[in-house]
């Protein structure tokens, strides 16, 4: 078999749901894995977290520069946790044969504080599993780089244990710093975790990685285990992204997370907030969201606490829609990146409740006016009504097996402020 068909079969071995969005030169192994096609990146990504927070495993499929598009998610994901495992399937393109640039996707690791996995032909099988392990140990989204010459090269069926453990969320007493500094602490671990890791050979100069040749391998490119300082000679495809991070240390310790016990106060909706009693009525009715940017992450907190988890801007619509099926959003961060998600959920007719909370402006960064989503709808059929129309309200917050757009309008008021709530 060939390089694809090994990483195909892993992939279906060790996941259990795929997505993708194709492109040179992941095209044919999105195809084998039978992956859902996506509207986007960003949304195979979000599906995939969805997926993550009831347990099950997935995998998100695409080139190089639809990384780019998956990076709000992705940096996220690694400060507020997940359940199952997620793998990101980078196909890059070293000598730019079907793309635009020669983007190196290696980098992300780095900047996202991922683990990042690039096989050879012969390690696709333990390479995606131990990405999917590493991703649930470290609570964070695993990367596994896959270039065409390995995608071509003749491989062999390898197969390894599937070996399933569970990540976690971010405690939700934390601040948003408390959650960073933990997610820092398990990045740090990482480091140790990828000198021990057995895809690594270490039998003397030089080094390969990925489909260049070497007496060494080295598969767990980030963070790089600590024997690669040792090595002269390392041949890679594409940017010199082992050679120059040789001897790179774990980042400095940052201290214990802090709570919002620690800090004395949380913060929630303003005093007269016109989306109180929408809040009131989603308490009352125990309903488990997805909170997006904005105001929407408040409802994580104190009194209500029935956010599971928050994503990033736009991200609620395709999360919610693989796991607690009900998304809080706000109108600016709607039409901000989460619109070509919604597209996707009603193209799929997935059962979700997304709500829309409109006010006109962005709230949470001084109330700069925000466009008017309603006209951007009308395809989805939304309901429209008024923030204290309880019996619409009432009515119309409940969950079924298709999705729906529920529009809640409401005025902030002039001078209002987020409630501190003192512990």
């Amino acid at each position: 078999m060939k390089g694809a068909e090994a990483a195909a079969d892993a992939l279906l071995r060790y996941t259990d749901r795929q997505y993708t969005v194709p492109g040179f030169p992941i095209t044919r192994l999105g195809a084998l894995t039978r992956a859902e096609l996506v509207i986007n990146e960003k949304t195979a990504l979000e599906y995939a977290l969805g997926d993550s927070l009831t347990g099950r495993r997935s995998a998100v499929i695409v080139k190089n520069v639809g990384v780019n598009a998956c990076a709000d998610p992705l940096l996220q994901a690694a400060a507020q946790g997940l359940i199952g495992g997620v793998v990101l399937v980078a196909g890059d393109d070293p000598e730019a044969c079907g793309s635009q640039i020669a983007q190196d996707s290696r980098f992300y690791g780095e900047l996202a504080e991922i683990p990042v996995i690039e096989p050879d032909a012969s390690t696709c099988y333990a390479g995606v599993e131990a990405a999917l392990e590493a991703s649930e140990q470290f609570s964070r989204i695993a990367m596994v780089r896959l270039t065409p010459q390995v995608l071509d090269a003749e491989a062999a069926e390898t197969p390894v244990l599937r070996r399933e453990r569970k990540g976690r969320l971010a405690d939700r007493t934390w601040t948003m710093n408390g959650r960073v500094n933990a997610a820092g602490e398990l990045y740090r671990s990482l480091f140790s975790w990828s000198s021990a890791s057995s895809l690594n050979r270490w039998e003397g100069e030089p080094a390969g990685v990925g489909p260049a040749p070497g007496r060494t391998r080295i598969v767990t490119v980030n963070p790089l285990p600590e024997q690669a300082a040792g090595i002269r000679e390392i041949r890679e495809c594409g940017r010199a992204f082992v050679r120059d991070h040789r001897g790179v240390l774990p980042p400095k310790p940052q201290g214990p997370p802090r709570s919002m016990e620690d800090r004395g106060f949380s913060r929630s909706f303003c005093t007269n907030c016109p989306f109180v009693a929408l809040m009131d009525l989603l308490k009352k009715r125990n309903m488990p969201l997805i909170c997006d940017a904005g105001c929407s992450i408040l409802v994580m907190n104190r009194p209500y606490e029935l956010g599971v988890a928050s994503y990033g801007m736009g991200a609620s619509i395709a999360v919610a829609a693989r796991s607690t099926k009900t998304a809080l959003i706000g109108d600016y961060a709607l039409l901000h990146s989460g619109l070509n998600a919604l597209i996707d959920v009603y193209e799929k007719g997935l059962g979700l409740l997304c709500i829309v909370m409109k006010n006109d402006c962005t709230a949470m960064t001084g109330k700069q006016p925000a466009y008017d989503p309603i006209p951007y709808l009308q395809w989805a059929d939304p309901v429209v009504c008024r923030a204290d129309d309880g019996l619409t309200l009432e009515r119309e917050l409940v969950v079924t097996d298709r999705p729906r757009t529920l529009v809640v309008e409401g005025i902030c008021p002039e001078g209002s402020s987020h409630e501190t709530i003192a512990y």
